[in-house]
């Protein structure tokens, strides 16, 4: 039992090492964020516009009857000039999107723009074969990407082209906005951890020099970076970081811009959020297998390498959640009999100390800015452990995602449906695309939250409270996420 016990102190320690140096790394960015100075403005001028270059937007879409009118409709409002654009509606879709979508092309079309409707026979690629495919017949110099429930601002192409004008950029991405942030609690949390990425991750990384990403949409790519890194390829379910790799070791670099913002619609319901968060963590997780040797047989510097692979096994850390939160519940029985000091533990109380750093900058400070101090940091202070706990609830059903992307189990791209929420009298109860089965990590999940419940009890009962914050932050969470699952898939009966 000895043994058993140091074996679980051990898996415990290493753990929260791997924790520790994730978040140390986090806060390496935001010393770097908060030293990147100001960021130089660039614009066309306005009496060339015979100069401005010709652009694609490319419009991928797949099932999204409840959007893909806005999304259209706010396409040909973006302010450029009408001869200096085209639009590609990259539709895959198998219900009734498609002819919605052909009615908004024809009715465009009639009023002058330059748009089509593009289909293929077979989704093959997914989303990466869509793009791939309408690259084929793009006519732009320059390919706008925006997936269905973004709706960028007019100005868009005036804000994001200028930026070409420096011939080793090969990619501009904007920031993401969120367009229903305050629908409901899981919306803001969501918009809490995004507001990190989209300002001390992204930003962080560009003022030390490291390799960005490209994230998917709300960018533009230069045609010819994505020709020259080999194109769109759907062998991982993140396409875009898997080019953006690709094109920056072919000597390429991507432009963020933090203040240039890209309104999107959040997943407003759990299932949708958590479909997005196994097509990411899964998805990292494979370009990281595939990407990683390149990377290293590059000729970037040693910092640059080391960055990048931090980067890329980010979505591991989910892993090392979940065996901390699952070992903690043995190790407090084990700690007496061993005669470990639980107070040894408060050192990795730094890597805590870290990434709350790192989330009140990028929120409180970055993205908050509209609120008083005071009202902003006592938001915080509520916000940040619901963050926690959500983030420790999603630790099984992500862990899962990273797994099968290391061992290479093959799964279909699962976009993420969009039900136009936007206020909250918006709602989702009567949407067709609903689950309708409860998935069997939803129940491991119940289950997590009485075993962590059990936990706390017996804490309580043994007088050793040495884990019972802990213990809260994973029941709640489990369970919040577990009840959530289950009450959104009963929306489709109701």
């Amino acid at each position: 039992m000895a043994s058993l016990g140091y074996l679980v102190f051990v898996i415990y320690c290493i753990s929260l090492i791997y924790i520790t140096i994730f978040c140390l790394t986090q806060l390496q960015l935001l010393w770097r964020y908060k030293k990147k100075g100001i960021v130089d403005v660039l614009t066309f001028d306005k009496n060339s516009e015979d100069l401005l270059p010709f652009v694609t937007i490319q419009l991928p879409i797949y099932n999204e009857q409840y959007v893909v009118v806005r999304l259209i409709d706010n396409m040909c409002r973006i302010n450029y000039p009408k001869d200096r654009f085209e639009i590609q509606v990259l539709d895959d879709s198998d219900d009734e999107t498609l002819e919605i979508s052909r009615k908004k092309v024809k009715e465009y079309r009639k009023k002058g723009f330059n748009i089509e409707l593009v289909t293929r026979e077979t989704r093959t690629g997914y989303k990466a074969g869509a793009l791939q495919h309408g690259l084929k017949t793009a006519k732009g110099e320059f390919i706008a990407i925006f997936d269905a429930d973004f709706l960028p601002k007019p100005e868009f192409l005036l804000a994001t082209i200028p930026y070409f004008q420096n011939s080793n950029i090969g990619v501009v991405q904007t920031k993401w906005e969120h367009l229903n942030q305050n629908y409901s609690l899981i919306t803001r949390l969501q918009a809490f951890q995004l507001n990190v990425h989209f300002t001390v991750e992204q930003s962080g990384r560009q003022a030390a020099d490291y390799l960005l990403q490209f994230n998917g949409t709300a960018g533009v790519w230069r045609k010819e970076t994505i020709e020259d890194a080999g194109g769109w390829e759907a062998d991982t379910l993140t396409e875009d970081l898997d080019l953006s790799i690709r094109a920056q070791l072919k000597g390429w670099t991507i432009r963020y811009l933090e203040d240039i913002g890209s309104p999107a619609e959040l997943p407003a319901e759990m299932n949708s959020l958590k479909s997005q968060q196994f097509r990411w963590m899964k998805g990292g997780a494979e370009t990281a297998k595939k990407m990683l040797p390149t990377v290293w047989k590059s000729s970037l510097t040693r910092k640059k390498k080391v960055h990048a692979t931090i980067h890329l096994l980010s979505s591991t850390i989910f892993i090392f959640v979940f065996l901390v939160g699952v070992i903690s519940v043995p190790l407090l029985f084990a700690l007496g009999p061993l005669g470990i000091n639980a107070d040894y533990f408060t050192f990795f109380l730094v890597g805590l100390l870290s990434i709350a750093a790192v989330y009140y900058v990028a929120n409180v400070q970055a993205s908050w800015q509209d609120e008083s101090g005071m009202r902003a940091f006592f938001k915080f202070i509520v916000m940040f452990p619901l963050f926690l706990s959500l983030s420790m609830g999603l630790s099984l059903h992500n862990s899962i995602a990273v797994l099968q992307g290391y061992i290479g189990k093959k799964s279909p791209f699962i976009r993420t449906p969009k039900f136009n929420i936007q206020g909250i009298t918006d709602t989702f109860r009567k949407s067709n695309y609903l689950p309708e089965k409860i998935p069997f990590t939803t129940f491991l999940e119940g289950l997590l939250a009485v075993y962590f419940m059990g936990a706390i009890i017996a804490a309580i009962y043994y007088n050793d409270t040495t884990f019972i914050f802990f213990h809260l932050l994973l029941t709640f969470g489990y369970g919040a996420i577990c009840y959530y699952s289950i009450r959104h898939l009963r929306f489709k009966n109701s």
